[in-house]
């Protein structure tokens, strides 16, 4: 079994054998397999027109989420279930989505339409991150032609039907899948190994310290498709069940850092309300349905959104190498671009969020050049706590304003033992400058980085002074 990818396509039992671990998902559809309704544009995980849905287990059930193949590794359907645009269509009769989109006008070039009918059809399933306003499930399906009314218009008139059932223990085994691939022409040994446990994954990082860890691929996957990075060995997280828990504590949240967005939304939101929201714009339905916050962490991108805002909760970071385990705060990870702190074989086990005190402000502010979809130009969050009119304690950091994630430490210090009030603010605006230098690139530039930052310390004390004032845009997604 650990040399063979299977999987169900249509509830039939595939089988791939000698595979590049490298091949995308997408490559396999469009060129074996002949499924070319699936189509390729963007190659990055951004317009949609890729989209299928995956099957996997969870609890006494299969859980189907949309994904984009684009990005998404062969390997990691191995013991999965997949249906692509193809699988809809019965008997020679299109599937009801497919109908509504012809008798609707909801196509026009129809090159992104595959993947627009199999989020809505997800939508009609309520799979994963599915549960939602139509425009935040079609946030991740990019079209040029029709404006979306017309599309929108077919998602209201798709009535709910029941997920496909499918038996998964033909394709399934407890053995790690293991696959070895030579390119004879650039004499490059490819090597996926997708371990079951978090004790077979920490001695095969000690094994292949110089190992890229694959978790969601919607960064990975970038790698090989944009950047040709040829990635010698490849380690799967998507099987280790220790990874996946995510669980209440007494002290807040323990997240592994296999969790997927889609599946921390809600228990964030409850923790933080603030953070749950901007989630929601992290990415789409398809990227939230595969990445993971581990993922984000151990990436170390400066422009990372969970990460400042997890810095100013006061999270902590557990890494393990091999039976070690080490914990330490968050903002502590990150020690310079591209650069953590974790040694060769060391892997982000969790991360550990903590519950915050009665009566702490907690915001977080996201600004990109689109609502959905969009990496943030700047990334701020705050907790602050005031009692009787002075900042006690204050916890200030940003994304997209340095090298890594990090904190405002002369911010913090004009605002704790200080009034809350506009001449505080005013002052610990004017010590971000010694905080941060920022750089000016395709998404902002410096002076607007600054400028933005200090309005957003601004708008923390206009939101604490009046909660119901209309400060933030609201997109129509939200409404329906």
């Amino acid at each position: 079994m650990g040399e063979t990818i299977r999987f169900l396509l249509d509830g039939e039992a595939r089988e791939v054998h000698g595979a590049n671990p490298t091949t995308t998902l997408l490559e396999h559809l469009r060129g074996p397999m002949r499924r070319t309704g699936t189509k390729e544009g963007c190659a990055e995980g951004d317009c949609g027109s890729c989209t299928v849905l995956v099957g996997e287990p969870e609890g006494e059930g299969v859980a189907w989420r949309a994904v984009n193949a684009c990005i998404q590794l062969l390997p990691m359907v191995h013991g999965k279930a997949l249906m692509t645009v193809e699988s809809l269509a019965k008997n020679g009769q299109p599937h009801p989505v497919q109908q509504a989109m012809v008798d609707r006008h909801g196509s026009q070039c129809g090159f992104c339409t595959p993947g627009i009918v199999m989020s809505l059809y997800a939508r009609a399933i309520g799979s994963k991150g599915a549960r939602a306003p139509v425009g935040e499930v079609l946030a991740g399906n990019l079209c040029r032609c029709t404006g979306y009314g017309p599309i929108i218009e077919v998602a209201k008139g798709v009535s709910a039907e029941a997920a496909p059932e499918v038996d998964l223990s033909a394709v399934r085994d407890e053995t790690m899948l293991t696959l070895s691939f030579q390119d004879e022409v650039h004499g490059v040994t490819r090597t996926w190994l997708a371990p079951r446990t978090a004790d077979e994954l920490a001695q095969a990082y000690l094994e292949h310290p110089d190992a890229t860890i694959v978790a969601g691929a919607t960064d990975v996957g970038l790698w090989v498709t944009k950047l040709r990075k040829p990635l010698p060995t490849l380690i799967s997280l998507s099987e280790v069940a220790e990874l996946k828990a995510l669980r209440e504590t007494e002290g807040g949240l323990w997240i592994g850092a296999g969790v997927r967005y889609v599946d921390a939304i809600a228990a964030v939101a409850k923790l933080y309300p603030d953070l749950g929201a901007m989630m929601r714009r992290l990415g789409s339905t398809q990227v939230r349905n595969s990445g993971t916050i581990g993922g984000n962490i151990a990436n170390g991108s400066p422009i990372g959104d969970m990460p400042p805002a997890l810095i100013a909760a006061g999270a902590r970071l557990v890494l393990r190498r091999g039976g070690e385990r080490r914990e330490m705060a968050l903002e502590a990870f990150f020690l310079d671009y591209g650069k953590q702190d974790r040694r060769p074989g060391e892997f982000v086990e969790a991360v550990i969020a903590p519950r915050l005190d009665a009566g702490r402000i907690f915001k977080v502010f996201k600004l990109s050049k689109r609502f959905d979809q969009d990496i943030s130009a700047v990334c701020g969050a705050f907790s602050l706590l005031v009692e009787d009119g002075v900042v006690r304690d204050a916890r200030v950091a940003f994304g997209g304003m340095a090298g890594t994630p990090k904190r405002a430490q002369a911010c913090e210090v004009a605002l704790i033992g200080q009034p809350w009030t506009e001449a505080t603010v005013e002052a610990a605006m004017g010590a971000l400058d010694a905080d941060y230098t920022p750089m000016s690139d395709m998404r902002a530039s410096a002076a607007y980085r600054s400028l933005a930052a200090r309005n957003i310390l601004r708008k923390v004390l206009l939101e604490s002074q009046d909660p119901g004032g209309e400060t933030r845009i609201v997109p129509e997604s939200a409404h329906g």
